[in-house]
């Protein structure tokens, strides 16, 4: 009896420990990347093989929509604003879907990310274009997606299997990004000669303060760079400047939630007090 217990127990011990059993996919994931300017573009997808079948028309039948790949949802990422032709997209994640005839292929990007052909909703189409596709030259066996003709502000994501290519043509604002970042990081350049400022006025060290205070305002004027300019006039004695720099604080301040809650109050004591 206690032989048996112990084989009971010995026997899960081992199926547990078998390795988990690894087989090839009949259709395995891929990954294709492809940095457009700022801009990373990624396709995810399942690559079916063509083994020998008639894929357009028979596999893939021609009128109905395609989810172009296997498995699940093919889908294409942009970590900025595109357009897929003409039509502008957000930046995010799409599944995209085909529908191929014998002339000309229609090409969907759909905000389902989970949708396959039996439960694609075309109300949910974010964009569509219709494409002309081409023959290879030679057969390509399995699926595949990949990025040609990049430029700084373009890329085509071509789709190729069996003898057939569908270039989608993907179009970024590379020029309108880049100046709307540098547009935010310069604005925002007056918070490191604040902060420098803040600390330097904080360990008694005026004048440095001072200096790089005045650079804050110069890059761009708020209610904190203009208070603590206000505060460190009013230590240099400047009383004159110091309560015109509240006062441009004070102005710029209204409407700022944080200014009205947490520090308005307390700037109109402070410059009260300044006799």
């Amino acid at each position: 009896m206690k032989a048996l217990l112990l084989i009971a127990m010995f026997v899960p011990a081992l199926a547990s420990a078998q390795p988990a059993l690894d087989l090839p996919a009949l259709s395995p994931k891929a990954k294709v990347e492809q940095r457009v300017g700022v801009t990373d573009l990624a396709v995810d997808y399942s690559s079916p093989a063509v083994k020998g079948r008639k894929i357009w028309g028979e596999l893939v039948p021609y009128g109905k929509v395609w989810r172009a790949g296997a498995n699940q949802a093919t889908k294409l990422s942009s970590s900025k604003d595109f357009k897929l032709g003409t039509t502008a997209v957000k930046a995010g994640t799409y599944s995209i879907f085909v529908v191929p005839t014998k002339t000309t292929w229609t090409v969907s990007l759909n905000s389902d990310v989970t949708a396959s052909e039996g439960n694609y909703d075309p109300k949910k189409d974010i964009a569509k274009l219709t494409i002309t596709p081409t023959k290879l030259a030679e057969s390509r066996e399995r699926l595949t997606f990949l990025f040609s003709s990049t430029a700084d502000d373009r890329t085509a994501l071509d789709l190729e299997w069996e003898k057939i290519r569908l270039r989608i043509p993907l179009t970024i604002d590379t020029k309108g990004h880049v100046n709307a970042a540098i547009e935010t990081a310069t604005k925002e350049a007056w918070r490191p000669h604040f902060n420098s400022a803040n600390y330097l006025h904080e360990s008694g060290e005026t004048d440095r303060a001072l200096g790089l205070v005045v650079k804050s305002i110069a890059i761009d004027a708020t209610w904190r760079n203009e208070w603590l300019h206000a505060r460190l006039l009013f230590k240099k004695g400047k009383k004159v400047e110091a309560k015109a720099a509240a006062a441009r604080a004070q102005k710029l301040g209204a409407g700022d939630t944080t200014y009205e809650q947490f520090f308005k109050a307390d700037i109109i004591k402070t410059v009260a007090g300044w006799k």
